[in-house]
């Protein structure tokens, strides 16, 4: 039996199982045809080729490794080194600053463009404006076509555009023009459980980028969205995975020795708690790609080293997803993928805790300094004063946790 026979034929049983239980999985999906798509499946590979899931309806094989740009230095190496590692997808936007280095690399290599699926993004306040934005970015990525565009970060005024006639006539039209082979948005606002919905019951999005986390309650709205978006064969793809894990370890601790004598697996493998989170998130078949910023030659190794193991040994055991949830929600999580504003609200304040949380991802985490200066600059006095909120209900509301009380110091201490 081939290593892939195994998903094809009990991935969704799998599903059902996970979804029963306090957990879900989630993030590599395959859906085969608009009616009924297939269970989900790993494409079968030689030795050093990464595993290929499919974009939903599309039929497009992506590898489950996606090259995320955002701010990365040194971006002309890591492309080289991505693609030659076996990495066929690569992330942009007009905000990441990634896109002119990314047209110089396919000019450079112009046998690259017809192997790799390059999706890219630009927000729009109206979906008319869609057609010009495109145009802008073919110009900056010096090719003629677009694989994927999103309408980059769909925002709360904007929930009901997944299912309206403009966006979908605006779609329609950019698919007819031969500019861009598919269309969808990316999101991680707090109503991306409705929005995801809407793009279920429209039915013209190709594919969805989201914030994601690889544990779901059965009963989560988002959860409820990404099935419906499943069964509709629209294409998902994950992005801001659990982030700033196994932070919170005694000075005298080894972070990666603590990790492993919790996730056994994780000592077995010689993995990194994020490449044990990356196989989680694998082993759920509704999303197609997990997109990654990988920002030097280390973090791109260790992530192939994990999607090729995986394409060798398939998915975690339920026990082994319920290890690394209960590893990282244990010790020091900063970032909280399933967040939805509950955690503001339980708490009464208008601050908005689960951004405060993550700018600090960016900044200690991720390295994106300026950014997460830029992002918390750009936030109004209230939005700042988080002082005299509930923060203890705020962490028992929130899905992973958080502790807010240990966290929002040290927000005002390295950004305010």
């Amino acid at each position: 039996m081939s290593a892939s026979e195994p998903h094809r034929s009990s991935s969704l049983d799998r599903r059902s199982f996970l979804q029963t239980g306090a957990v879900s999985a989630a993030a590599i999906a395959v859906a085969g045809s608009a009616s009924a798509p297939a269970a989900a499946a790993v494409t079968p590979r030689t030795a050093d080729e990464l595993p290929k899931r499919t974009l939903g309806k599309t039929g497009e094989e992506l590898t489950i490794l996606n090259a995320g740009t955002w701010r990365s230095p040194g971006l002309d190496r890591l492309l080289r080194l991505a693609y030659s590692s076996g990495i066929r997808v690569v992330d942009t936007a007009k905000s990441y600053g990634s896109e002119p280095g990314i047209g110089r690399w396919l000019q450079q290599m112009p046998e690259v463009r017809k192997n790799i699926f390059l999706v890219t993004k630009d927000g729009v306040n109206d979906p008319k404006d869609l057609l010009r934005t495109v145009d802008e970015r073919l110009a900056d990525l010096k090719t003629d076509y677009i694989d994927l565009y999103f309408v980059h970060g769909l925002g709360s005024n904007k929930v009901d555009w997944p299912k309206s006639k403009e966006f979908k006539e605006a779609a329609e039209a950019l698919r007819k023009s031969g500019k861009v082979k598919y269309v969808g948005f990316s999101t991680h606002d707090a109503t991306r459980a409705q929005q995801i919905m809407n793009a279920a019951e429209g039915g013209f999005v190709d594919a969805i980028m989201l914030q994601f986390t690889p544990w779901l309650d059965k009963d989560d709205p988002l959860n409820k969205a990404l099935d419906a978006c499943y069964e509709k064969g629209i294409g998902l793809i994950s992005m801001k995975q659990v982030a700033g894990t196994f932070g919170a370890y005694k000075e005298d601790e080894d972070p990666l020795a603590e990790a492993q004598k919790r996730v056994p697996m994780l000592q077995e493998k010689g993995f990194s708690p994020y490449q044990g989170l990356l196989q989680a998130i694998w082993s759920d078949e509704r999303i197609t790609t997990t997109c990654v910023s990988m920002r030097n030659t280390d973090q791109i190794r260790e992530n192939v080293a994990a999607a090729l193991d995986f394409g060798k040994t398939g998915p975690l055991k339920l026990s082994q997803i319920h290890q690394l949830r209960d590893a990282c929600r244990g010790h020091g999580m900063t970032l909280c993928a399933d967040c939805d504003g509950r955690c503001s609200r339980a708490a009464g304040t208008e601050a908005p805790l689960g951004d405060l949380t993550r700018y600090l991802t960016y900044l200690e985490h991720h390295g994106y300094k300026s950014e997460a200066r830029r992002l918390y600059a750009e936030l109004s006095d209230t939005q700042r004063s988080w002082r005299g909120a509930d923060l203890e209900a705020a962490r028992r509301a929130c899905p992973n946790g958080l502790n807010f009380s240990r966290l929002l110091p040290r927000v005002d201490d390295l950004l305010a």
